[in-house]
């Protein structure tokens, strides 16, 4: 099998500072010691073709932040990230600009992903036909409802037909209708043997799609395998911790938190 993304002892760390004091102390003082958050801690993964690949994880585990650093937006502290074709990320919002309008936002977004003039003509029918915004694609995305800036965002990046597709939580936003469109171009995606990580906390979507688990828990990949063997393991979990009082899940949310700082 032909591998489409490889994922070696990848790390994101974040200096932490309470002041502009701490921050220039650490820039003048050699070897200074400060504490450091890892929203990734030595993740290894290999995505082949036709994998489609669930990140679950609870809120804040670091699921956004691997699929931002497999789009390309955000770089590893440490490790490597391997891509075999053209990324797309489709996230709520990602890349648009409140000030320009929605077809203004469509020739922005696809020339920073480096389409040409012709290219973004083509295509510019096809996603506005596809996001069915209307009139509104005329408008400031800044006037857009979550749902009308998630639809356009889709809207650009499922249209332009990627190697490697990432989807962040963007088919929690939104009239199901739509949903249920944008989920048969994604079937259209796997048919087609293409990679897609796709993040949701909506198990049914990730149980009926996916065809892998990535379990993130503390910016750490705590199980990765087939659907059969993970899902069933992070679905226990998850209903035991919706068991727990408010209070154990914060102390749990907390404790996890805190196995992620370090003084470096």
């Amino acid at each position: 099998m032909t591998v489409s993304v490889n994922i070696e002892h990848v790390s994101k760390e974040y200096r932490i500072y309470r002041n502009n004091k701490e921050r220039v102390k650490d820039l003048l003082v050699p070897f200074h010691k400060n504490k450091t958050f890892y929203a990734l801690n030595d993740l290894s993964l290999t995505a082949h073709e036709g994998d489609v690949i669930g990140l679950v994880g609870i809120n804040g585990s670091g699921k956004s932040t691997l699929s931002n650093m497999i789009g390309g937006s955000l770089s590893p502290t440490r490790g490597h990230i391997n891509r075999n074709g053209e990324v797309s990320v489709i996230a709520i919002s990602a890349g648009l600009n409140g000030q320009l309008t929605g077809i203004e936002n469509i020739e922005f977004k696809m020339l920073c992903m480096g389409f040409n003039k012709k290219q973004i003509k083509d295509y510019t029918p096809q996603i506005i036909e596809f996001s069915e915004l209307g009139e509104f694609i005329y408008q400031p995305v800044k006037k857009y409802s979550s749902g009308m800036r998630a639809k356009l965002g889709f809207s650009i990046n499922i249209t332009t037909n990627p190697d490697i597709l990432v989807i962040d939580e963007a088919l929690s936003v939104g009239d199901q209708t739509f949903a249920q469109k944008c989920l048969e171009k994604i079937y259209e995606y796997k048919e087609q043997n293409k990679t897609i990580f796709f993040v949701s906390h909506n198990m049914k979507q990730v149980r009926d799609f996916c065809s892998k688990i990535a379990w993130i828990e503390g910016g750490k990949l705590k199980q990765f395998g087939t659907l059969d063997e993970v899902l069933p393991e992070y679905e226990k979990f998850l209903n035991d911790f919706k068991k727990r009082s408010a209070a154990d899940q914060k102390k749990f949310r907390s404790e996890l938190d805190n196995s992620r700082f370090e003084f470096k």
